[in-house]
């Protein structure tokens, strides 16, 4: 995928370089397997903050390098179809940042009520003089099924995509207003980087934020959204996955050996392991060397907090 999502963007015109952001762990086999990108591209942040302050270091190294040059976000687990869509939603968000100080997003219109995604609130009224822009209202996490049929039926949401414009500097100064305290740690770490250093040490008493709701929110109305209509799946969960992959008469999807008996719409992963499933719907199970996860479509979620409870009861060897 983030081969892919490389190759996407070195089709698109007016896109300079680009550059991943990744952990100091896969930084190494990045550099060896993604064509494209010279090792100079590779920021590594020391441990996974949340979006923010990712993104922070990563304008604080564009801005060292051009301060007022645009900066997009491109998360690397999304399936896109539709190129021409695509670049004309960038070159929309890329024309709007050049000529506005602020900020944009591009936000995907939804094609069903999605439990699987964020959505993005807008504003009724196009902005002048912009095809398909609009004022940012809101942010919404990812709801429950109820909820979502009611954001899709208003007609003003747009699932969220996590890609962003801006350029670095209009960012920084916003950072500057709305997380002081980030903006004070990447501010001190920017000698560091200079001259080719650790700052292990600074990026850890960062405390970990997402830029939906540590900036884009707070700015407001005076963010925009883009919105688009290429064929877009964020392929980040499991539900997502479910989606996009060939099914079986009663929607099922089995990857790896598995069968279903009376049972309709679930993911089953299961790699040298055969796991048979009977009467049981809208369930994801995935079978690794070391673990089993069954988990209800719609509590999909819910395993991250999974995840916090057995680092609690001391199992780190199966995360």
């Amino acid at each position: 995928m983030l081969q892919m999502t490389v190759d996407r963007l070195r089709k698109v015109k007016f896109v300079d370089d680009i550059f991943i952001v990744t952990r100091s762990d896969l930084s190494d086999k990045i550099a060896e397997t993604i064509e494209g990108i010279p090792k100079e591209n590779i920021i590594v942040e020391p441990s996974g903050k949340n979006t923010a302050p990712c993104i922070g270091l990563s304008a604080l190294r564009l801005e060292m390098l051009k301060q007022d040059s645009v900066m997009g976000v491109f998360p690397a687990d999304h399936l896109i179809v539709g190129h021409q869509k695509f670049q004309k939603a960038l070159k929309t968000a890329n024309q709007l940042v050049l000529k506005k100080q602020s900020i944009a997003t591009i936000g995907i219109k939804p094609t069903y009520p999605s439990t699987a995604y964020g959505y993005i609130q807008y504003t009724k009224d196009e902005v002048a003089g912009q095809v398909d822009t609009f004022h940012l209202k809101t942010f919404a996490e990812k709801p429950h099924i109820s909820l979502a049929k009611r954001f899709i039926k208003s007609g003003d949401f747009l699932w969220n995509s996590g890609i962003f414009f801006w350029r670095v500097n209009v960012l920084l100064d916003l950072m500057k207003v709305h997380l002081p305290d980030l903006y004070k740690q990447l501010i001190k770490m920017k000698p560091i980087i200079k001259k080719n250093q650790d700052i292990s040490n600074l990026w850890e008493s960062i405390t970990p934020e997402s830029i939906d709701y540590g900036l884009m929110e707070k700015v407001g109305s005076d963010a925009y959204v883009i919105k688009a209509d290429f064929e877009w799946n964020d392929l980040g969960s499991w539900n997502a996955l479910h989606d996009i992959l060939a099914k079986n008469n009663g929607g099922n999807v089995v990857r790896g050996e598995g069968m279903v008996l009376n049972g309709k719409d679930n993911f089953i992963h299961s790699q040298d392991h055969f796991t048979a499933v009977v009467g049981l719907e809208n369930v994801v199970i995935v079978h690794t060397d070391d673990a089993t996860l069954v988990v209800h479509k719609d509590q999909v979620e819910e395993v991250k907090s999974m995840v916090d409870l057995v680092a609690e009861s001391n199992r780190e060897d199966l995360l």
